[in-house]
């Protein structure tokens, strides 16, 4: 399971199953080129994109045991918060123990730290399962129709 697909399963369950199911949008996406410029211009002595299985951390600070997550912009906070939850749940299964997160947003200058509850630990499990069930489906989720459909990548694919 990717942090992509715990972030899509917050944001959108119709791009979640998409985008599992092979169907990209984003390599033409502005606000997406625009996010990883961000990801990749901050944080510049920071070693980038660590690869742990099916998950990509932003950066990881091996001393402090934090995950770094970086992002363009607060406003999908909850569904940050969750996919570095997931990036700390993935850690903990390998044995590295007191694992946290931080979700770093250049451009407002803020941080948010992200701590795994035991509370977290089974909701994450839950939300596993609904994404595996969502992916199983035959067909894609119904349109959602929020505000922020109309930057989203897939755009076209819901309403044109």
């Amino acid at each position: 399971m990717t942090g992509t697909q715990i972030h899509y399963y917050f944001l959108c369950k119709r791009k979640l199953w998409l985008f599992t199911h092979k169907i990209d949008m984003e390599q033409n996406s502005d606000d997406v080129a625009m996010g990883k410029f961000i990801s990749e211009d901050s944080y510049k002595r920071e070693k980038k994109e660590i690869k742990i299985d099916d998950i990509v951390l932003d950066f990881y600070d091996e001393k402090a045991k934090i995950i770094h997550e970086v992002k363009k912009s607060d406003k999908m906070e909850e569904t940050h918060i969750w996919q570095v939850k997931h990036y700390i749940s993935v850690l903990e299964s390998k044995g590295i123990e007191g694992v946290t997160g931080e979700i770093d947003y250049p451009k407002l200058r803020q941080t948010v730290k992200v701590e795994l509850s035991d509370n977290d630990r089974l909701r994450l499990e839950e939300i596993k399962q609904e994404v595996r069930t969502i992916i199983d489906l035959p067909l894609p989720p119904g349109v959602i129709n929020k505000p922020f459909c109309k930057n989203c990548a897939y755009y076209d694919l819901c309403y044109i």
